[in-house]
C-alpha cells in the first residue's frame, strides 16, 4: 500500500484493502488520450470533473 502512506492507524481491514486496490486501479489506468478537438474552447477539458465548468462556475446537467 505504497500509494497511501498516510492512513490512519485504526482504519478496517476492508478500508485498507478498498484503498489499495483503487490506488492500483488509478496506477493502471493512467492518463487519458483524449483526440484534439478542432474549433474547440481553449484551456483544460470543461467536463473534466463531471460537471461542465465555464468561468470557474459548475453547472451538473
Amino acid at each position: 500500500m505504497s500509494e497511501t502512506p498516510d492512513l490512519p492507524p485504526d482504519l478496517p481491514d476492508a478500508a485498507k484493502r478498498a484503498l489499495a486496490e483503487a490506488a492500483e486501479r488509478r496506477r493502471l489506468a493512467g492518463d487519458l488520450e483524449l483526440p484534439t478537438e478542432l474549433g474547440g474552447r481553449k484551456g483544460p477539458e470543461p467536463v473534466r470533473y463531471g460537471d461542465w465548468e465555464k468561468k470557474g462556475i459548475a453547472v451538473d446537467f
